[in-house]
């Protein structure tokens, strides 16, 4: 049972890849440590367990679009090898993360043989796991795509390696064919990039799932957290999520936030103009480990429920 170890794993996470990207840029100088002390953060430890995982394999190949080699992990559910069909999530990392650093307290061949994940439409935050409910059968990649939020940069394009390297490598392999199998899912950063993608190619995408997304309004705010978050302000509005909302009106979408977390205020802008068909889920929390680890299970879940059956 994850769960047993849950602590642990949540002590290793807090000082992780997004911890950093906060300290580094300033988010919160000081305050989120204070947060941490007075219960802000505190959120119920989720309850779940893990199959005996499936087979992940790790490589590289030359991406034109950035310009340089990357590094990849990919990984099949339980009962699953190369050679199945499936459908596809491609799971975008955080700030200072990368293909083997994308989710909280769990690698990504445990991510899709996670068992006791709410069940029933709509995933919202009132649902309670069943510790005997799989998830459907999903495979999922991710690879390193630089810190530069997932939008084009001069001489590096992680949003094109997506479209145009990682996932037809993967439908060459049987994973994310047909309509509507692919989903995107990630965290702060990868958070934004999994709405990115979405609201650049709904036709493509099934679902995105988002926990914490890093969103800001205007990009003289993004800029004076993280300058180099967009390569200028027409990037900026190239990639605003929230004034291009309405491409996911047939996008299945998932978002949750934390009410103390920094880019709460973004988030709640999004939110406002987001299709009445998206599940939101705002709750206690902040931008730190054990608030995105509560809310990976029912991400997952939302993310099975609609490739599968897309």
């Amino acid at each position: 049972m994850l769960k047993a170890g849950l602590g642990g794993l949540l002590g290793v996470a807090a000082a992780g890849a997004v911890g950093v990207e906060l300290i580094n840029h300033g988010v919160l100088p000081g305050k989120g440590y204070l947060e941490r002390f007075d219960g802000a953060c505190v959120v119920p430890a989720p309850q779940f367990s893990v199959a005996p995982v499936g087979p992940s394999f790790s490589g590289t190949f030359y991406s034109a679009a950035r310009r340089r080699t990357v590094a990849f992990t990919l990984a099949y559910p339980p009962g699953h090898r190369p050679g199945s069909e499936l459908p596809l999530i491609i799971a975008l990392h955080a700030f200072g993360g990368n293909h083997d650093k994308v989710l909280t307290g769990m690698s990504l061949a445990q991510a899709v043989a996670l068992r006791g994940v709410p069940g029933g439409r709509p995933l919202g935050p009132e649902l309670r796991p069943d510790l005997r409910r799989p998830l459907p059968p999903m495979a999922i990649i991710a690879a390193d795509g630089g810190n530069g939020y997932w939008n084009p940069h001069p001489g590096d394009d992680p949003l094109g390696m997506i479209i145009d390297e990682l996932i037809p490598r993967c439908q060459k392999k049987g994973l994310g064919r047909g309509p509507r199998k692919i989903g995107t899912l990630g965290i702060s950063m990868g958070g934004y990039g999994a709405l990115l993608v979405a609201e650049k190619y709904p036709e493509l995408i099934g679902a995105a799932a988002a926990i914490g997304p890093a969103v800001w309004t205007t990009y003289p705010e993004a800029r004076a957290v993280n300058a180099g978050a967009y390569a200028s302000a027409a990037t900026f509005a190239a990639g605003d999520l929230v004034t291009h909302a309405g491409a996911l009106a047939r996008v299945p979408v998932r978002v949750a936030s934390g009410t103390d977390d920094p880019f709460h205020p973004g988030v709640e802008a999004l939110v406002k103009v987001l299709p009445a068909h998206a599940v939101v889920d705002i709750s206690g929390g902040c931008h730190t480990a054990p608030f995105f680890l509560a809310q990976e299970p029912a991400s997952l879940a939302f993310l099975g429920q609609h490739l599968a059956t897309g």
